[in-house]
């Protein structure tokens, strides 16, 4: 079936390049990609383009990157383009994932059929920047994806779409990510394909159960072993790989990964004391709880099961880890 929406594309990150891949897959025609611009990357800071970027030119479709869409040269050639790009007429719709950059209500009204956003969660709970890794960190037992019609306010405009999914006991952050970018193009192309047909519902958010997903500070991945080892699992899941959860050990900082609950109740020694350690892991006493830590990760090192990192330390019974 021939594809007759003229569908702008505003995103960044990986899970915006999986959308924009389906979107291209499925043969929209996509004749303007808004991306965030080049930022230095690795060891040597190199200026790098997104992924989206780099998926645009390779099927050479034309790339913009502001600093801003608010103000200056660069935001009035955006605004432009959404206007004329289509063969002098609007874009019917600007599909935006994990852009960036707040849109403003002119660059929200120029698409003939506004803009739709990908989230990641089941609004309203989960609005804002981190919605993936404060679900896991909260112990949700799921989340999904909402394709959104956008108004100005943070990820409050009408539901679309929704998509659910059950979030694994062993999901991390990355592997959720994943599943989610996945879920999410495909939902995208079953709204427009609704949209198309005339077909796609708009249903406000209710007022009741919105939650917010503060975006993710490093500072946040210090280890607090005094708390509960049932936190403390879901708290390295969510900030595994960014900004990796990490415990203090003579001057080093040591990130910990793949926790395993062994006891939600059990003491057996004071928060932060090494219990055991073995090739199944590094048991390690909590506020609450014992958590198995499954791998270790050094500084400058990549992550190696934990119970060889630990024999490296010096680890054994009674080692006390923690500021």
């Amino acid at each position: 079936m021939t594809k007759t929406l003229q569908v702008g594309f505003a995103g960044t990150p990986e899970f915006a390049r999986v959308a924009l891949q389906a979107l291209l897959d499925a043969g929209y025609p996509v004749p303007l990609v808004l991306t965030q611009p080049d930022r230095p990357a690795g060891r040597g800071m190199k200026l790098t383009a997104s992924p989206v970027k780099q998926l645009a030119l390779e099927h050479g479709v034309p790339v913009l990157q502001p600093v801003s869409l608010r103000k200056g040269e660069e935001a009035e050639q955006v605004l432009h383009q959404l206007s004329t790009v289509a063969n002098g007429q609007p874009l019917d719709v600007l599909v935006v994932a994990a852009y960036g950059l707040i849109l403003p209500q002119a660059v929200l009204d120029a698409p003939r059929l506004g803009c739709l956003n990908i989230h990641g969660s089941l609004l309203p709970r989960w609005r804002g920047a981190a919605p993936i890794q404060r679900a896991i960190e909260a112990g949700d037992p799921q989340t999904g994806v909402c394709i959104m019609q956008m108004e100005a306010g943070l990820d409050t405009g009408p539901v679309r779409l929704q998509r659910a999914l059950p979030i694994g006991v062993d999901d991390t952050a990355a592997t959720l990510h994943d599943k989610l970018a996945a879920l999410g193009a495909s939902a995208l192309l079953e709204a427009l394909a609704q949209l198309e047909a005339g077909g796609l519902p708009l249903d406000p958010q209710p007022e009741t159960g919105v939650t917010y997903a503060e975006k993710i500070a490093k500072a946040e991945g210090q280890i607090d072993w005094a708390s509960s080892a049932a936190l403390l699992q879901r708290k390295l899941r969510a900030f595994d790989p960014f900004p990796g959860a990490s415990t203090q050990w003579q001057g080093q900082l040591i990130k910990c990964f793949n926790p395993t609950l062994l006891q939600a109740d059990l003491c057996l020694g004071q928060p932060g004391e090494v219990l055991g350690v073995s090739e199944q892991g590094v048991d390690v006493q909590c506020g609450q709880g014992v958590l198995r830590l499954g791998t270790l990760q050094r500084a400058g090192a990549k992550r190696s099961p934990s119970g060889m990192v630990a024999k490296a330390l010096g680890w054994e019974e009674g080692t006390l880890l923690g500021a």
